[in-house]
C-alpha cells in the first residue's frame, strides 16, 4: 500500500484540483491560436469563454461523436449511406485533431500521444466498415462497445502521457459504458454518442489536472521565463 501510495504522489499532483474553471494565465502553447468566443444578445452575455487549441479538438471531436451517434440512433439512413459519410467525417476529424495539436504535443513532448489517438480511430473506423461491407454481424452488434472502449483506452493512454487524473476517470467512465449499454436497449447509440461527445464537450470547458512543466528546445529561455511566470500567477489564482 505505502508503494502504491508513493507512486500516486510522485506520478500525479493530489494536490492539485482534478477539474476546475478556467485559468486565464496561459503557457505561449495554449496561446498559440487561442479561440476567444463573447458571444451578447444586447446586454445579455449568452457565451464568454476561450478555447485553446487542444480545446479545440474536443470540441471538434465532441460535435462529429454527437453527430454520428444521434444521427444513427434516430434516422433512417442505410448503413452503406453512413459508412460513407462517418468516414470521411472521421478522416476530416484526425486530420483535425493533428493538425490542432502539432504544436502543443511538440512542446509538450507528447507527440506520441497523437500517434496513439490516430491509431485508435483508423482502427475502429477500420472494423466499423468492415463489419458494415462484408456484414461482419458480430461487429454490427457491438459497434457502441468498440468505439467505447477505443475511446476508453486514448484515454487512459492519456492520463498516462498527462499524468492527468481526470483522463484515466473518462477512460474508466467509458469503459463502465460498456456495461452499461445492456440495460438501455434500443437506446445504446444514443448513451454512447452522450458519453463520447459528452465527456469531450465538457473537457473543453474546464482546465484539468496535468504534470508539471517541462523544457522544450521548441521554446526561447524568454518562452519558458514567460510560462514560469504564467504558472505562478495561476498558483496565486488558485489560492
Amino acid at each position: 500500500m505505502k508503494i502504491i501510495n508513493f507512486f500516486f504522489m510522485s506520478f500525479f499532483h493530489p494536490t492539485e484540483p482534478i477539474i476546475r474553471s478556467k485559468q486565464n494565465h496561459l503557457d505561449i502553447q495554449d496561446l498559440k491560436g487561442l479561440l476567444k468566443i463573447n458571444l451578447k444578445f444586447g446586454n445579455i452575455t449568452l457565451l464568454s469563454s476561450f478555447y485553446t487549441r487542444i480545446d479545440q479538438v474536443f470540441l471538434l471531436w465532441g460535435w462529429i461523436s454527437l453527430i454520428i451517434f444521434a444521427i444513427a440512433q434516430f434516422l433512417p439512413i442505410s448503413w452503406i449511406t453512413q459508412a460513407y459519410w462517418w468516414s470521411i467525417l472521421t478522416i476530416v476529424g484526425t486530420i483535425g485533431m493533428m493538425a490542432l495539436s502539432y504544436y502543443w504535443v511538440q512542446v509538450e513532448r507528447l507527440t506520441w500521444m497523437v500517434y496513439w489517438w490516430v491509431a485508435l480511430m483508423v482502427l475502429g473506423l477500420g472494423l466499423t466498415n468492415l463489419g458494415i461491407f462484408w456484414g461482419w454481424s458480430e461487429i454490427l452488434m457491438n459497434l457502441c462497445p468498440l468505439w467505447l472502449g477505443l475511446c476508453a483506452l486514448g484515454y487512459l493512454g492519456t492520463g498516462i502521457g498527462l499524468h492527468s487524473r481526470a483522463f484515466l476517470i473518462a477512460g474508466f467512465i467509458h469503459f463502465w459504458g460498456i456495461f452499461l449499454l445492456p440495460y438501455f436497449i434500443g437506446w445504446q447509440f444514443l448513451i454512447s454518442g452522450l458519453i463520447l461527445g459528452g465527456t469531450l464537450l465538457f473537457f473543453a470547458e474546464v482546465q484539468w489536472d496535468m504534470r508539471s512543466q517541462i523544457e522544450s528546445y521548441l521554446l526561447t529561455a524568454e518562452e519558458m521565463a514567460f510560462n514560469q511566470e504564467q504558472h505562478q500567477r495561476r498558483q496565486i489564482q488558485s489560492l
